[in-house]
Parts: structure tokens; C-alpha cells; sequence
């Protein structure tokens, strides 16, 4: 019988309004604790209600905790379905940018969950994806969701002109603004701007928070003025991260490079 990992102790924590905040002395404690959070809620869930259901995000920021968590075991994976919070509009699954071949790379053929439901970024009626993806969200409670937070303070796709704190909708199309599309470009995804694609499918806010749990990870030197204006900052779309001070049930979890703006 193998010992679980234990968890890595934050280096500091502390709070802003609502929100926990952990601050680790490296990314690779940053990620073990992440994987180690995800574990127990996942399987604290399944003990409890003999499943579990989670929304996971993409981006270079979660490839770190994603290895560690699924190599980690501990999880009863045939209990747990799974979705993920945005796609590109108009890319196959197989495109090297593709957040389904993300997830099904770094998830989906490593633990084989009971499920796992994709957003359809090449649907002929993206309207009735997102449909068809509230409606599968909406069918059992979500016990956790693990966010990133964007380098213009997006969370998901919700980019500052198009986030709503109070979206009536769970899963809408929207339009990805500059700053957003230049991450993808800077972080290798697509070779310059104009090969981003303009639209993506998105979980909106709500449906984000709708979540009994919310773990957001934000590592890296580059996300430290997204997490200062999130935590510093008015809770305004203009940061959409900052609305995490509002979340009691959330948890931010950073590292001395994303945390060294922060006045505390």
C-alpha cells in the first residue's frame, strides 16, 4: 500500500474579504498542494454521495497540478465525471491548441473517468452546444471546480468586455479580446495573432461559481498583475478574478512569483 502525498504547508496565508488565499515557496509545492485538495474533494464526494463531478481548466499554468494528480491515485475514477470550461470555436479536437486534446491527453487516457463531456468547438449550432452543455451541467451538483486565472485577469473565457458577474447564461459564445488572444500566442499555441481564433464557447461565471468548492491555482512571475489587481483592485469585470472575493467557498493558491506585487 502506497502513503499518500502529503500536502505541502503554505510559506503564508492569508485572507481578502471572503477568499483564503496560500502562497507556497515553489510551483512544485504549489501543484503537489492542488493535487492534493483535488484528491480529497473528489474523494470525500464519492464517499459521501458515491460520485463526484468537477470542471478542470486548461492552460500552461495547470499542466504541473494535472501530472501530479493523476499520478498520484487515491481517486476512484470511475466516479467522477468530468467537463472543461472553454473551447476555441471553429478548431477540430485534434488540433494541437484544442482544449479537448488537452484534456484528453493530460486526463482523460490517463485516469479513464466515468465520464467526461467535451465542449464542441466545431458544432454547426454553437448555441445549441451551449445548450446541450448547460444541460449536462445541470444534471448533478458540481462538488468542485479547479480554475486558472488569465494574464488579463480572465477566468475561463471570460474576458473583461464580455465577463458578467450576474450572466444569465452557464456556457455562452463570446468574442476573445487581444489580450487574451496574445497569451495563447506567447504561450505557443498558435504561431501569431491573426491564427487565434476569434470566438470560443465559455462557462460563464455563474456556472463557475455554482461549484461547492472552487480551487483556483495561478503560479508564475507573469500572472502577478492579474493576481495584484484581483486582490488589490475593485471587484469590477474590469479584473473578472477579483470576484473570487465574493466566493467563501473558494480557495486561491499562488506562488512567491505571482504573489510578489501584492502590498502584504
Amino acid at each position: 500500500m502506497t502513503t499518500p502525498t502529503a500536502a505541502p504547508v503554505p510559506a503564508r496565508s492569508f485572507q481578502v474579504d471572503q477568499l483564503h488565499v496560500d502562497v507556497f515557496s515553489s510551483i512544485g509545492e504549489l501543484s503537489t498542494a492542488m493535487a492534493v485538495r483535488v484528491r480529497e474533494i473528489l474523494s470525500q464526494a464519492i464517499a459521501q454521495n458515491g460520485s463526484a463531478a468537477a470542471i478542470l481548466a486548461t492552460g500552461n499554468s495547470q499542466i504541473r497540478f494535472l501530472k501530479e494528480l493523476t499520478g498520484m491515485g487515491g481517486v476512484d475514477w470511475s466516479k467522477v465525471t468530468l467537463f472543461h470550461m472553454d473551447e476555441y470555436l471553429g478548431i477540430s479536437g485534434n488540433h494541437p491548441a484544442s482544449f479537448r486534446r488537452y484534456m484528453r491527453e493530460k486526463v482523460e487516457t490517463l485516469v479513464k473517468p466515468g465520464a467526461f463531456h467535451f465542449l464542441d468547438g466545431e458544432a454547426l449550432e454553437p448555441l445549441d452546444e451551449c445548450d446541450r452543455y448547460t444541460r449536462l451541467l445541470k444534471a448533478q451538483p458540481i462538488d468542485l471546480c479547479c480554475l486558472g486565472v488569465g494574464e488579463n485577469g480572465h477566468l475561463a473565457f471570460n474576458d473583461p468586455p464580455v465577463a458578467r458577474f450576474d450572466d444569465p447564461h452557464w456556457v455562452k459564445l463570446v468574442k476573445l479580446d487581444d489580450d487574451c488572444k496574445m497569451q495563447q500566442v506567447k504561450e505557443g499555441h498558435f504561431s501569431s495573432l491573426d491564427t487565434v481564433p476569434p470566438y470560443a464557447l465559455t462557462l460563464t461565471i455563474p456556472a463557475l461559481r455554482s461549484a461547492k468548492a472552487l480551487l483556483c491555482l495561478a503560479p508564475e512571475t507573469r500572472k502577478a498583475k492579474p493576481i495584484t489587481a484581483a486582490l488589490e483592485g475593485p471587484v469590477s469585470t474590469a479584473c473578472p478574478a477579483s470576484i473570487l472575493r465574493q466566493s467563501p467557498h473558494a480557495t486561491l493558491l499562488l506562488d512567491l512569483d505571482s504573489s510578489a506585487r501584492l502590498s502584504r
